[in-house]
């Protein structure tokens, strides 16, 4: 049957399962949005305030469901205003598909209105990119674009598609939903050596990562720590993979990790890294990092292998084959010795955190938040204090629950991919953002009220930067340029001016009273907290330091 290249585009979606879909309609777009109004039956469209809030979106969307990730936007701006959230997918491996509109082919490169070279732009920011000037290729390159977004290590992928593009004619035949690559298990030879480094290995050490969240290989990575008695620490981006109160598990390991984490991967003289890329913030100084240990590394990139920290050996391939692999292995227990230096180290008073319990905190806080969700109820964060003292604090319990930029570290990031999460999962979904990021986009309530999202934001207002703060009170003998706001901001007006509940949260006495109002509330609600200014993310390994330089207490 012959459809015009705006017909392919939606046809196309419904083949490879697509329902939802983010974006914002423009003059580049508008024979796609026509097509998708036609469609709007088998396809959701939600609209955001700004491109950038349905990027992120689709992000969320991608994280808390396992699914790709859809976003349209028109041409120049639209365009543009998607280059953060697709970056933010590239850096934390998210699976998007980018839909844009481009001036008429004849138009391209005589800068006309709302034209941008939109691949040129976003290259370094994707897995791929394409500008289809062939209607007759343009089912093949969406097809193609979805099996790349899925296969080995995830990531965003964008479609550009000029105008005259999107109304040319060809013929169209209908296909199935692309597969991604099967997965690839690490070779024999590798397997074997590794079982033999594990097997001499006395006091082993788990380091997971993002990794094992995206193949699904929490019950593999969980019974391989059981098998060989091995402690856990994990990234930011790895938590949630394995419940907060495993008895293996010591926390989040890096610059504001738990002591207790950082402290037992220093002692270990193997370092089993699954599913991670040892960033900066997380190992601090390399030569200290890879001290008296040897680096068994497991990921499906092997660019990543040996690109931070040397690896003595790599088994490169999908984490969850690996580690089904090790498990049919005979692998040794870790002697009883290991074991007891780790539960002393657990016992130490570094290892335990704690704030003030004198005033309304953080900790307090996000402990009573977690009392009043399910296990898979996701939680998203922003970036900044906040992030970390849910990284520290807020238990979790079920893999993709935790919804927070990593890589790229993108205040703003927040509201879109909360959104996206309970838009795409359909459980009540909690935001912990901050009077610094919730600012960047903020309009984005709007966008959670229309849809009518149950949606909880808590915003734990300092009236300020504060993770900039505690570093120019760390590092800069407490010069704070430009990180005291001072903004007169209502919140609770404010989002009743979306048309959202909003609640005032400043005395510890009445912290159960407005969160149970706040969780008994259907649509968005906000709950704007005060803290303390000063209150600081401890522990803290200080940039290019180690666990020798770790701050426990200000």
């Amino acid at each position: 049957m012959k459809l015009t290249g705006a017909q392919i585009v939606i046809n196309v979606l419904q083949e490879q399962g697509v329902d939802t879909v983010f974006g914002y309609p423009g003059g580049a777009v508008l024979t796609i949005y026509d097509e998708l109004y036609k469609a709007s039956d088998k396809i959701k469209h939600y609209i955001t305030c700004h491109e950038q809030g349905a990027a992120h979106a689709a992000d969320g969307f991608a994280r808390a469901t396992g699914k790709t990730g859809v976003v349209f936007a028109t041409s120049g701006p639209g365009a543009t205003n998607l280059v953060t959230g697709l970056a933010t997918a590239y850096l934390d491996s998210t699976p998007i598909v980018a839909i844009t509109g481009n001036v008429a082919c004849s138009l391209i490169g005589r800068d006309s209105f709302q034209e941008v070279d939109t691949c040129g732009v976003t290259m370094p920011i994707t897995k791929h990119n394409y500008i289809v000037k062939d209607v007759k290729k343009l089912a093949g390159v969406i097809r193609e674009a979805f099996a790349i977004a899925q296969s080995g290590r995830p990531g965003p992928v964008l479609i550009d598609i000029p105008k005259d593009v999107q109304i040319d004619i060809c013929e169209y035949e209908p296909a199935g939903k692309v597969e991604k690559d099967k997965p690839k298990a690490p070779s024999q030879k590798t397997l074997e050596r590794a079982v033999e480094l594990i097997n001499k290995a006395k006091k082993p050490f788990i380091y997971f990562g993002g990794g094992v969240v995206i193949s699904d290989a929490s019950k593999e990575l969980i019974a391989f720590a059981e098998k060989i008695g091995s402690p856990m620490g994990s990234s930011m981006m790895g938590l949630s993979a394995v419940p907060s109160d495993h008895p293996l598990f010591l926390g989040m390991t890096g610059m504001h990790g738990r002591f207790a984490a950082s402290k037992a991967l220093s002692k270990s003289d193997l370092l089993i890294a699954v599913g991670t890329r040892f960033s900066d913030r997380a190992t601090g100084n390399i030569k200290e990092f890879s001290k008296n240990r040897k680096v068994l590394h497991i990921d499906i990139d092997p660019a990543e292998i040996g690109k931070n920290i040397p690896a003595y050996h790599a088994l490169v391939g999908d984490v969850k084959l690996a580690l089904a692999a090790l498990l049919e292995a005979d692998l040794n227990e870790s002697p009883e010795e290991w074991h007891q230096e780790v539960e002393e180290i657990k016992a130490r008073p570094d290892s335990r955190l704690g704030m003030d319990a004198s005033r309304l905190n953080p900790e307090m806080i996000l402990e009573a938040v977690r009392k009043r969700t399910a296990d898979d109820t996701p939680v998203a964060t922003d970036v900044g204090q906040h992030q970390m003292w849910t990284a520290q604090y807020y238990r979790f319990s079920n893999p993709r629950t935790f919804i927070t930029s990593g890589g790229l570290g993108t205040m703003g990031f927040g509201m879109g991919s909360a959104m996206g999460a309970a838009i795409g999962t359909g459980k009540k979904t909690v935001l912990i953002t901050s009077d610094g990021s919730f600012h960047m986009n903020m309009n984005e309530m709007v966008t959670a009220v229309t849809n009518k999202l149950p949606l909880v934001v808590i915003l734990l207002d300092n009236d300020t930067l504060g993770m900039v703060r505690q570093w120019q009170t760390m590092f800069y003998e407490s010069r704070y340029s430009q990180t005291s706001l001072h903004r007169k901001t209502d919140y609770v007006k404010l989002a009743e001016a979306f048309g959202a509940k909003g609640l005032r949260l400043e005395d510890k006495a009445d912290l159960d009273k407005v969160l149970d109002e706040a969780f008994a509330t259907d649509g968005p609600v906000l709950v704007h907290a005060l803290i303390d200014t000063d209150e600081m993310v401890l522990p803290m390994i200080p940039p290019g330091g180690s666990i020798k330089d770790i701050v426990i207490k200000n």
